[in-house]
This record gives structure tokens, C-alpha cells and sequence, in this order.
């Protein structure tokens, strides 16, 4: 099982990556935008946490981007603010606030990783 982890903080990046591959994920990463859609179609994630505030793309314009290709890939948008009400979030599988305690987070993939 693959995940994307795409995230312009890079202890962000590496908490996940390191807790997700303790997990037995395959893990791989991206710091912005343009090398998150890069990473998106070379490594065929089978799921994605994406930030919402990148320095180059909007996350919610990439989660489009992302589901126009792979309409049923599960997309957790991940941010350290609340943007539960912006309607656009809810085109992705999930939404989790930021924290170093990524229990929900792992939940969240588990969760998502049955129902696909």
C-alpha cells in the first residue's frame, strides 16, 4: 500500500513518513505542488494526504486535479487549520487537523484502506 504525503513542512514530512512506514506502508513524499503531481503520476499512490496551503499550488486545486485522474483515489486533506467549512474540502475522503500525534491520522488510512 502506497501513500502520497505531499505537505511543504518538512518535519511534517518526515513524522509521517516515518510513523507510516513503521506501519508497513510504502511511503513516498512531496513538498509542494508541482512535485506533489509529479510523484502523483509516477509512484500510483493508493492514497494521499495533502495539505491544504502549499507555496505554489492550492491544495484544494489539486485535490481536483488529482480526482479528475483517479476519481476514486482517497485523498485525507490534511492542515493546521480548520476548513471544515469550505464546501471543497469535502470532495476528499477525509480531513484531519495537524498534530505530532498522528493516531487519527493512521486511523484514518486504516479506515479509508477498507472501504476502497
Amino acid at each position: 500500500m502506497k501513500v502520497l504525503i505531499v505537505d511543504d513542512d518538512q518535519n511534517i514530512l518526515r513524522l509521517y513518513k516515518e510513523e507510516l512506514l513503521d506501519e508497513g506502508y510504502e511511503v513516498v513524499t512531496a513538498s509542494n505542488g508541482k512535485e506533489a503531481l509529479e510523484m502523483f503520476d509516477r509512484e500510483n499512490p493508493d492514497i494521499v494526504t495533502l495539505d491544504i496551503l502549499l507555496p505554489d499550488i492550492d491544495g484544494i486545486k489539486l485535490l481536483r486535479q488529482m480526482k479528475e485522474k483517479k476519481p476514486r483515489l482517497p485523498v485525507i486533506m490534511s492542515t493546521a487549520y480548520d476548513y471544515r467549512d469550505d464546501f471543497a474540502v469535502w470532495a476528499s475522503e477525509a480531513y484531519i487537523v495537524k498534530t505530532a500525534d498522528i493516531t487519527e491520522l493512521k486511523a484514518t488510512i486504516k479506515k479509508l484502506i477498507k472501504r476502497a
